[in-house]
């Protein structure tokens, strides 16, 4: 069974958005929350009014774009409604408040089922999306937490969610965690400053942009930044004389971070060696530290790509699989607990919010251990007990 979405296009006559920003943020950072909150905004409208009380509290109880993600869930479960003929609506908008009422748990089970793997109609092809169960459990929950909105509303009698089958959720401590040894990250900056392993297109470009790439995978390895962090990171963003540059975290925090000899050697070498030699396509381009060879910001998936594919070196393996940015982030956090660093020290630097997080590094380095213990057995005299 597929569920059909029509992909719509913004009309010629669309309007400009401009942005008067007051805030101490960088515009560019302002744009994007702003694009995630229009986002929401475009799909709170797909959905019907009775939902209203879910949107205040999504908006009020979430991050940006946690909440950004319910609101799809929630419109693709309304979808699936309409798929498989669960409500008389032809759009999730004109799905009615009884209909949501004759739903029952076993309802929600073979929906949360449903999305295990399903297909996509979006006009040109089809498409096969297949879930782990990370995505299961966020998908839970953002229903779950619809029932339970429209229940304190007194919308329904009940919330029939109490009944959700239990989804296998792996502990923290079965979760694999996934990083460049030492070794293999000394292969990927050789790499990225020879030109080693590529082919000759990859060398080709490699020329263009060796010096930005190289100063992109230092940020990664040294901060764990997370990809959107580092997307956004402008020129102003850092002060060379006070030793510091500034990024926003996901919550839109704004920290301060040191900067080492190796990182300003590497950034200062881009912006006045590579970067300076590039004409920005826009003004809004102007400050961007990060520039596609067109002159744009980079965007994440270019970023996503760039990363992958010197990681692929790295790995001796195909660029598919290669490690995104995020497992640059697991590399930089096992690195630091390997070098002897504390948790609660890398905890702030990478901005966990709970230890528990760090500590998921920390055990992977001690399995390391273990690992090397058990392939050091001695033979030893055993002497029976009398």
């Amino acid at each position: 069974m597929a569920i059909k979405r029509t992909i719509g296009a913004a009309g010629s006559d669309a309007k400009r958005l401009k942005i008067h920003n007051k805030s101490d943020k960088p515009d560019n950072v302002i744009e994007k929350e702003n694009e995630i909150y229009m986002k929401c905004e475009a799909i709170e409208r797909e959905l019907p009014s009775f939902l209203r009380s879910y949107f205040v509290y999504l908006k009020g109880n979430v991050l940006p774009m946690s909440r950004l993600a319910y609101l799809q869930d929630v419109r693709f479960f309304f979808d699936y409604l309409i798929s498989t003929s669960l409500t008389d609506a032809d759009v999730p908008k004109n799905i009615k408040l009884e209909e949501i009422r004759e739903l029952t748990s076993m309802d929600i089970n073979l929906f949360i089922d449903f999305c295990r793997k399903y297909t996509v109609d979006d006009g040109d092809k089809i498409i096969i999306y297949e879930n782990n169960n990370k995505t299961l459990a966020r998908k839970k929950s953002s229903i779950s937490v619809m029932f339970k909105q429209l229940y304190r509303d007194g919308f329904i009698d009940n919330n029939i969610t109490d009944g959700f089958d239990p989804i296998k959720v792996p502990k923290p401590g079965e979760r694999e965690i996934k990083a460049l040894q030492d070794d293999e990250v000394m292969i990927m900056l050789d790499a990225v400053s020879t030109g080693s392993n590529m082919t000759p297109h990859e060398r080709k470009y490699w020329e263009k942009t060796k010096l930005r790439d190289k100063a992109i995978l230092i940020l990664f390895l040294t901060y764990g930044l997370r990809l959107s962090e580092l997307q956004q990171l402008n020129i102003s963003s850092f002060n060379f004389s006070r030793g510091e540059f500034i990024i926003y975290r996901k919550r839109g925090k704004e920290s301060s971070m040191p900067i080492n000899q190796s990182v300003q050697m590497t950034v200062q070498d881009y912006i006045n060696n590579e970067r300076s030699s590039i004409a920005e396509e826009t003004e809004a381009d102007e400050d961007a530290l990060f520039l596609s060879l067109q002159g744009r910001r980079m965007t994440s998936r270019s970023i996503r790509e760039l990363v992958k594919k010197y990681t692929a070196i790295a790995l001796n393996t195909t660029k598919h699989n290669g490690y995104s940015p995020h497992k640059l982030r697991a590399t930089a956090a096992t690195s630091l607990i390997g070098r002897g660093n504390s948790i609660y020290d890398v905890q702030a630097l990478l901005d966990h919010e709970q230890v528990t997080t760090t500590q998921l590094y920390a055990s992977h380095k001690m399995n390391v251990k273990r690992d090397l213990v058990k392939d050091m057995e001695w033979e030893i005299e055993r002497k029976d007990n009398d």
